[in-house]
């Protein structure tokens, strides 16, 4: 232990001794340790950290499939299932929706809410800090008016108000009597700001209509395998029950953690990790370079050490202590960057990427990975320094005039760790290269609409006020109408969904076409729009007619299709001469009716709903006066900036319905900017790896270029003193550092080649083995080695042979 403390005292004077040194090594393992640090807390808070309910293990979904692919559950199946198996402790579920909450003295507001059954909470585990949760009875019609809030809303819209429970509020302007609130956490990191319960109406019942999610908890003693094996069997007997909704639907169990999270996240977080980790090893090789300069440059003070008895061992061991203090100093200031680094990609992450589960902070395994990791990178950078200069020649170093045989025995390992750190830029920079192009690629895909002076808005008036669809056409024209008179809006237009949302999707058939059996027809999304939508959002007539004001109610029956469902459904014929098929929605009783029969009218261009990723979706669209809605979505089109008609807009609205907001108010080029934001935070993480691997190696180089011209400076002024002319020193050293960049590019072009194959599901129009890419990273890296020898070079082109000459 005196030993020890010893070398850590020897080492921190050694250290204040050189500040410029020290300050560029910690800085460089601060930015290095801090960026793996971020990304490994959010590969731990989301894969890797147990789930926050009690025995979360115990937690599964349960999911319907159809030819494979999951699926929500049937009310039918739902309740069926609850009677038929033994290994769950309990079966929940829920759905989502949307509520105007308004309370004594607060302007109304919508709030996104859970539907979920009684025993919701206790499947999960959940605790409140206020009251309980829903009684078995209030799952029951006529007794299921009152509310759960979460500790989020309790605060925002209450003031956490302590005498809460027991209080109504008021849900589309229906009484609800507040009994619990929930305590803080998961909860609060989504949009949902209360619960209620889930009521079955009869003709809700049924195993057609799939709109619920089921969680499960299962016996502590039934396995994930056995539960499922029981669900099968329950599956088979509800089919051969009810053989006409079931058909080719299956059942799937799936423990709850990071079900919800698509494979596509799960293998991007590990390229990050990955990219991360090429960060440090360049890192390492920088401040190992840096190392074994100062290393040569401690040459004598090293031999007098052993000329006084230090053993190899004993020098090994000091520089190696040194090494490791520099870590864990850079550690610890990894740790503080880290936060910033985090809170900042959180900060681009779109909403549900991650699981609400995930508590994105410094856990303790995440301050145990920082601590192996700065350890490891002491090891890894000091190892090699302290190697050489345990080994260096006593005699040789205590000469006055003697050559630096640690030196010349170091300068072939250096170059060894430029190239190694070039290959790794270069596989950083290619990943970055390719991202920032793919990224180019989806901004500038036609996405079918315009988005230049468009604003949008929704209004969700209450189904509960009208009692015919009659009411909702006049309520919705009469916004139309105060609209259309604001100064400022050329084009308005109403519709049941956004070109920016994803379409509700409904079986349909062709008219005249045998049909399959029950349960599968194929599905189409669906639209409603007024006449005036496509004007309104430029959407391109490709062939027949758009909506007009012959299609309402009374009018014949018809429906547009864009050229993705023309493709897939009507190949060979006129979809002009045809007729589709589809349900129609009651938007009072709030359910599906029966299926009515269109005529095909027009085709419009095809509208990429859910951003430029989305291809070859089918879309059916119905006249908005035969199909109304009480949610509808209002777009106007401006001939200025589309933001300064909000307030004018709230006020037509208020002379409606004084309780009706506007909601999810944003234009369109905001919209589409939303559907970007999962590629752009993705893009921006993968640019900032690159550039720090170009910055590193740009470092590295003109590290090595400068310690080799002060290495050489006697052997430079020999030359000059023979005739050589300075532009051959700077082809001298050109030539070398060049060398150095050329070999490290060869092996990461080899190197990405392989390793940009794990991004293809993540590019966009272009291929992971793009030559362009990979040609004009290899040429950047060529240049960053040029201009890192250029200081190096004039250097060497100024010195003179007289007294480079008496050098050493």
């Amino acid at each position: 232990m005196e030993t020890l403390l010893q070398d850590l005292r020897y080492g921190f004077r050694t250290l204040r001794k050189f500040p410029g040194f020290t300050i560029v090594a910690i800085l460089t393992l601060v930015l290095a340790i801090g960026a793996n640090t971020a990304i490994f807390s959010i590969v731990y808070s989301v894969m890797l950290e147990p789930l926050p309910y009690p025995h979360s293990e115990q937690l599964v979904m349960v999911w319907s499939k159809l030819k494979g692919e999951r699926d929500r559950v049937s009310p039918g199946d739902f309740l069926d299932w609850r009677h038929e198996t033994s290994a769950f402790q309990s079966l929940s579920a829920w759905t989502g929706a949307s509520f105007d909450l308004s309370s004594s003295g607060a302007i109304a507001q919508e709030v996104d809410a859970e539907i979920v059954s009684p025993d919701f909470f206790t499947t999960l585990g959940d605790s409140f800090v206020l009251g309980r949760g829903f009684l078995d009875d209030e799952g029951e019609v006529g007794k299921s008016s009152v509310v759960v809030l979460t500790h989020k809303l309790w605060g925002s819209r209450f003031g956490s108000d302590p005498t809460i429970v027991g209080k109504q509020i008021r849900l589309d302007r229906r009484p609800y009597t507040v009994v619990g609130v929930l305590a803080p956490g998961e909860n609060d990191r989504t949009s949902v700001g209360l619960m209620i319960p889930l009521v079955f109406d009869p003709e809700q019942i049924n195993h057609k209509e799939h709109w619920l999610w089921v969680v499960a908890r299962m016996r502590p003693d039934v396995t994930v395998a056995q539960a499922e094996a029981e669900m099968d069997l329950a599956k088979h007997h509800i089919a051969a029950a009810h053989p006409d909704d079931e058909k080719n639907w299956t059942v799937s169990v799936e423990p709850l953690h990071d079900d919800w999270l698509p494979a596509s996240t799960l293998t991007e977080l590990w390229l990050f990790l990955g990219a991360v980790g090429f960060v440090l090893l360049i890192a390492c090789v920088n401040v190992a370079n840096l190392m074994l300069s100062r290393a040569a440059t401690r040459e004598k003070e090293i031999a007098v050490r052993a000329a006084l008895g230090a053993g190899r061992f004993r020098i090994f061991r000091q520089l190696l202590t040194e090494s490791l203090m520099l870590a864990i100093v850079g550690g610890a200031g990894g740790i503080a960057l880290s936060e910033i680094i985090l809170r900042s990609i959180l900060a681009m992450v779109p909403v549900y990427t991650f699981p609400s589960e995930a508590d994105f902070r410094m856990h303790v395994p995440v301050l145990l990975f920082t601590l192996t990791a700065s350890i490891l990178a002491g090891v890894l950078f000091g190892t090699a320094p302290a190697w050489q200069a345990s080994r260096s020649n006593l005699n040789e170093s205590l000469k006055d005039g003697g050559r630096s045989n640690m030196a010349t025995g170091s300068r072939g390992l250096r170059r060894a760790l430029v190239v190694v750190e070039f290959a790794m830029a270069l596989c950083l920079m290619t990943g970055a290269g390719l991202a920032i192009r793919s990224f180019q690629n989806l901004t500038n895909e036609d996405l079918g609409v315009r988005t230049d002076r468009v604003l949008t808005f929704v209004l969700r008036a209450s189904p509960h006020r009208f009692s015919n669809p009659a009411q909702i056409t006049a309520f919705f024209r009469q916004i139309l109408a105060n609209v259309k008179v604001i100064p400022g809006i050329t084009h308005t237009s109403i519709s049941g969904n956004l070109p920016d949302r994803h379409a509700f999707e409904v079986p349909f058939s062709i008219a005249g076409r045998p049909t399959d059996q029950p349960g599968s027809n194929p599905m189409s999304g669906i639209n409603v729009v007024a006449p005036e939508y496509f004007s309104t959002f430029g959407v391109h007539l490709v062939g027949g007619r758009t909506f007009d004001q012959r299609d309402v109610a009374e009018g014949a029956q018809v429906a547009m299709v864009n050229e993705a469902f023309v493709r897939q459904y009507l190949p060979n014929v006129d979809p002009l001469t045809q007729q589709v098929v589809v349900p129609q929605f009651d938007p009072v009783g709030t359910k599906i009716g029966s299926p009515v029969t269109r005529q095909i009218v027009g085709v419009f261009h095809d509208v990429r709903n859910m951003g430029p990723r989305q291809a070859d979706v089918p879309e059916i669209d119905v006249p908005f006066w035969q199909f109304p809605l009480a949610f509808a979505a209002v777009a106007v089109h401006t001939s200025g900036d589309p933001r300064n008609v909000i307030k004018d807009l709230a006020a037509a609205m208020q002379t409606v319905d004084p309780d009706l907001p506007l909601t999810q108010v944003q234009t369109t080029q905001e919209a589409v900017s939303l559907t970007l934001a999962g590629d752009r935070w993705i893009t921006v993480l993968y640019a900032g790896f690159g550039l720090s691997g170009l910055l590193l190696a740009i470092l590295g180089v003109y590290g090595v270029m400068s310690y080799s011209v002060a290495q050489r400076t006697h052997e430079i002024g020999i030359r000059m003193a023979l005739g050589a002319e300075r532009v051959d020193v700077l082809r001298l050293i050109l030539k070398e550092g060049l060398l150095l960049a050329g070999i490290g590019v060869v092996a990461g072009l080899a190197s990405a080649l392989v390793l940009t194959r794990l991004m293809r599901n993540l590019l966009f129009g272009i291929s992971p083995t793009d030559p362009v890419t990979f040609v004009g990273v290899a040429m950047l890296l060529v240049a960053v080695g040029v201009a890192g020898c250029l200081v190096p070079a004039q250097r060497a082109m100024r010195v003179d042979p007289l007294v480079a000459l008496r050098h050493q």
